[in-house]
């Protein structure tokens, strides 16, 4: 029997469950490990304020931490909040028994930011999107123990 191929822009949450499963269940069983996958979420507000601004989206798994989501109002950019979100999300990546993290951003977005952090590209897809670059980093991560020794 040929199954039916169904198409949607607006899928639920139980979709995307239903067609990971059986991927995760087979990386487990060919990996050896289950992800240990848990979200990593930092939210900026301003005192007093419920209004989230900006934050730091990502997750751990597999020992690496893995940065979605970086997002420093326009207003506070090069007042180090970037840096101290970076740091906070490593720091604790680190603690999760991270020992890598990685992310990606455009040419027009922070590419500098992040090498300046350690992080070093990896990967590029060139002319994504159209007259840009999408550049992927990555960075060894060094537990504060080590890093003051």
């Amino acid at each position: 029997m040929t199954p039916t191929i169904t198409m949607s822009d607006k899928p639920d949450p139980d979709v995307r469950a239903a067609i990971g499963a059986p991927l995760f269940s087979f990386n487990v069983a060919r990996s050896g490990s289950d992800d240990n996958f848990c979200h990593l979420v930092l939210t900026l507000t301003l005192p007093g304020a419920t209004e989230i601004m900006g934050g730091l989206w990502g997750h751990t798994g597999w020992d690496y931490l893995h940065i979605e989501y970086l997002v420093v109002p326009e207003a506070i950019r090069s007042s180090g909040i970037g840096r101290e979100l970076m740091r906070q999300a490593e720091d604790e990546a680190v603690r999760r028994g991270c020992h890598r993290a990685w992310l990606d951003t455009f040419s027009f977005q922070a590419r500098g930011f992040y090498e300046r952090l350690g992080y070093t590209v990896f990967g590029m897809l060139e002319d994504f999107p159209p007259g840009h670059s999408r550049f992927f980093l990555k960075k060894l991560l060094i537990p504060a123990t080590v890093q003051q020794a």
